[in-house]
């Protein structure tokens, strides 16, 4: 699903911004350390007894599973090279071991991505992102 560029470009960054849906219907995004396992995303915590009640673990536990996350940074500022992957999916509170050690994890599905500026990436002739369904 993903491509090679893609997923190497993944490999490289360590946080990404990761956005879910409040009670009130507030959008809330915060910078995560993720994980990428070739299927899903994992984002978790350092800390299990902190991690089950922010505010992302929350909605998502009471139902609120669309999300969405971009992993960004700038190859360089001059000149401007912005690079990016954004990902709209789903999400859902599972037991993982991953890169926090054991506990519980939020594991997202990649339903539609987009990526731009990144080197390698394939696009048609007038685009400036690919856009992937998964």
């Amino acid at each position: 699903m993903f491509s090679e560029p893609e997923i190497e470009y993944m490999k490289q960054q360590r946080l990404c911004r990761f956005a879910t849906i409040s009670e009130n219907g507030q959008p809330d995004v915060v910078p995560l350390g993720f994980e990428f396992d070739g299927k899903y995303f994992w984002v978790g915590s350092h800390s299990q007894d902190i991690f089950h009640r922010t505010r992302k673990y929350r909605n998502i536990r009471d139902g609120r599973n669309l999300v969405a996350l971009t992993i960004d940074d700038l190859k360089s500022v001059e000149p401007w090279q912005p690079r990016a992957i954004r990902v709209y999916g789903t999400a859902e509170i599972m037991e993982h071991k991953g890169i926090f050690g054991p506990g519980k994890y939020i594991r997202v599905t990649p339903k539609v991505s987009w990526s731009f500026g990144i080197e390698g990436l394939k696009l048609k002739q007038g685009e400036w992102s690919r856009k992937t369904i998964h």
